[in-house]
This record gives structure tokens, C-alpha cells and sequence, in this order.
């Protein structure tokens, strides 16, 4: 079995460097991203969060080594419950904590959204109506993120949910989200990225 995983991986990321992308989760460990061990994991080539026994005081991240400006993000998603997100062009604090851009998820709502977190302006793209018809609750969402100069959009499963024209950062940090509340998992696979000049 475990072959067969390896085979796969090795397969899905041949895959991903002919199209441009580069893979930003190696499928094995936690190699580039920064989190507290005690909440990220890598299971069967998916990065997992979970709060189970660790309630947090606030929300926490597994926060990218590397910055990025224009790029495009892929990544597929599924959530348990509760809420989670991906941020981009964000800043990260001590104790894991981030501020800035995220593709919004939660267990029935906020999917194909664009939320400033630890930010004034809260939710800068409503995104759910779009995608509420083609989400795909606690099973694999593809989420795409688009950052080019001042233009951001989100794919969720092919379909644009969001279209903002914002400058409030042009680079940044990426990073996973686990929110603060009841106890909570997510999965997180295929993450890759395609730099635009």
C-alpha cells in the first residue's frame, strides 16, 4: 500500500511540474511550512489540522518559510467542520497567528470567499451564493487562487466566486488555517504554485 501512495505521489507531481506549477507540500513531512506540532500532521500523503485536545485560544496556522507576490495557487480541501481558510499575501506574528488575505471555508458557508482575517474590513468578497451550488461539504473542494498586482480572484471547483481590484498587500506569506471554537479537522492536498512575473 504504501508503494502504491508513493507511486501516486511521485505520479502527481510529475503531473504538476509539466503544467508550471511547483508543488509547495512534498506529500511526506511538513518540509517549508512552520506550525505548531502539536496541531499539523501529514497523513497519507494529506497535510491534516486538528484542535482534537488542543483547544486554541486563537486561531492558528501552518505558515509558508517563503513569500509570494503574483502567483497562482491550486490546492484541494476538505473540512470535517467547523471553519478554516487558506491566507495569501498575508503577515505572520508569534505564536502562529496571520493577518491578512484568506480563501474562506466553513461547514456550511464562506466557501468562495475572500475574508481579511485579523483584519477592519472583515469579509471583502461575498463569494457563497456562486458557491453554494457546486461545493462539495466534507468531501474535496479545488480552490484556486489568482494574485496579480493589484487583481485577486478565487476558483472554487472551476467556477470564479470572487473578484477583487485591492493593493492593501502585494506580497506575503501563505498559510492554512485552524480556527479557534469547537474541536476541529482539516485536510489539505496538492498544494502547488505557479509564480507569475
Amino acid at each position: 500500500m504504501r508503494r502504491i501512495l508513493l507511486l501516486a505521489a511521485v505520479f502527481s507531481i510529475a503531473l504538476l511540474a509539466e503544467d508550471g506549477f511547483k508543488p509547495l507540500f512534498n506529500g511526506k513531512d511538513l518540509t517549508g511550512w512552520d506550525g505548531n506540532p502539536k496541531l499539523w500532521s501529514v497523513r497519507d500523503g494529506m497535510i491534516v489540522g486538528s484542535t482534537e485536545g488542543n483547544p486554541l485560544k486563537h486561531n492558528e496556522f501552518l505558515i509558508s518559510k517563503a513569500s509570494y507576490g503574483n502567483f497562482i495557487l491550486r490546492a484541494d480541501a476538505k473540512l470535517r467542520n467547523h471553519n478554516s481558510g487558506i491566507q495569501f499575501r498575508s503577515a505572520a506574528s508569534p505564536e502562529w497567528i496571520v493577518s491578512g488575505y484568506q480563501a474562506d471555508m466553513a461547514e456550511d458557508n464562506y466557501w468562495g470567499c475572500i475574508y481579511e482575517e485579523r483584519g477592519k474590513r472583515g469579509l471583502l468578497v461575498n463569494g457563497w451564493e456562486k458557491a453554494k451550488p457546486i461545493v462539495k461539504l466534507k468531501d474535496w473542494n479545488a480552490y484556486e487562487i489568482r494574485a496579480e498586482g493589484d487583481h485577486i480572484t478565487l476558483k472554487l471547483n472551476g467556477v470564479e466566486t470572487a473578484d477583487l481590484h485591492d493593493s492593501v498587500s502585494l506580497s506575503g506569506i501563505l498559510a492554512l488555517q485552524l480556527h479557534a471554537g469547537p474541536a476541529m479537522e482539516v485536510y489539505f492536498k496538492n498544494i502547488r504554485i505557479q509564480v507569475l512575473k
